[in-house]
């Protein structure tokens, strides 16, 4: 089996994957729930995260086989909602409703879904149909760090942005999913009637 490995594909699937999980754009949340809770236990959520993704990429296939669905229908499925995700990001409404008021443990809201929530398993999965297992597995891990990281620094990166600043990379990350968005949707949309 050839593996095609370029840093231009690991980029494009690293930063697919930073802007759905929006970790930054998620500081907010994660601040108040770090304070509801009286703190996030950083590392257990980066991993359970991490299994997440990663259960996904190996076995969501076989669960969409059992659904009788194959991965350029859900890559197609997975497009809308990455753009819809890119179109609330830019927009700033919200379009996807979270339990912002969960008060359950570290695991969950924090690991699912505000960083391993559907959106992100939908891209994965999405992500699959164009790229490579060992391309999508690195940008998992490299995203786990830049989590780990922001988990780790919250306060530093709130003060550091600011309001405006955190505004301005949402944005930014916005316009990224709609751009990956329509590429994934135009790259397997003529999978279909054949």
């Amino acid at each position: 089996m050839d593996v095609d490995f370029s840093i231009d594909k690991l980029l494009t699937v690293t930063f697919t994957l930073f802007a759905v999980i929006d970790v930054v754009g998620s500081i907010p949340l994660l601040i108040s729930l770090k304070e509801k809770m009286g703190g996030i236990r950083a590392t257990k959520v980066t991993l359970v995260s991490g299994a997440l993704m990663i259960l996904f990429l190996f076995f969501g296939q076989g669960f969409l086989k059992m659904l009788g669905l194959e991965v350029h229908s859900f890559a197609v499925g997975g497009s809308v909602v990455i753009f819809l995700l890119g179109l609330e990001m830019v927009l700033g409404h919200e379009i996807f409703k979270g339990d912002k008021n969960a008060k359950a443990g570290t695991l969950v809201p924090i690991a699912f879904p505000v960083i391993a929530g559907s959106g992100t398993l939908t891209t994965v999965m999405s992500l699959k149909a164009n790229y490579d297992d060992i391309v999508i597995m690195i940008g998992i891990l490299i995203n786990l760090i830049f989590i780990y990281a922001a988990l780790k620094s919250l306060k530093v990166v709130e003060k550091v942005l600011g309001e405006a600043g955190l505004l301005a990379v949402r944005k930014f990350f916005g316009v990224i999913l709609l751009a990956i968005a329509v590429k994934i949707f135009s790259s397997n949309i003529g999978s279909f009637g054949k």
